[in-house]
């Protein structure tokens, strides 16, 4: 089992920039590859980004790509969501989760999901 608890979710201007945590406890954290989700009202859980378990490789979605910065401190059982240039659209309830495969991009293949923080960027 893991347990993963973000943090860092905050009311922002667009243009502005944040920071999300998520805090891993129990099974050790360098086993797992981890993703980042998020889910605006209405819609359906989608890919963020992802790390792999050393974080020698990183995926984006098309939508961030060159915005927001997956990283992580296996010492410190932590993964980040550095996230800049914040539009409107990236208002959602950010996920982080744990899988021990590589299917990076597939929502079901993630074991262990955290509760979420909310983001909200107004115009």
């Amino acid at each position: 089992q893991v347990q993963l608890v973000e943090s860092g979710g905050a009311w922002v201007q667009a243009g502005g920039s944040l920071r999300l945590s998520c805090a891993a406890s129990g099974r050790t954290f360098s086993w797992y590859n981890m993703g980042w989700f998020r889910q605006a009202p209405g819609k359906e859980r989608e890919f963020v980004a992802a790390i792999t378990r050393n974080g020698g490789r990183t995926y984006y979605a098309d939508s961030v790509k060159g915005r927001f910065t997956i990283s992580r401190d296996n010492g410190a059982n932590t993964v980040y969501l550095r996230m800049n240039s914040l539009k409107p659209e990236d208002t959602a309830d950010y996920y982080c989760a744990a899988q021990g495969g590589s299917d990076y991009y597939v929502l079901s293949k993630y074991d262990y999901w955290g509760r979420g923080t909310q983001v909200t960027v107004s115009s």
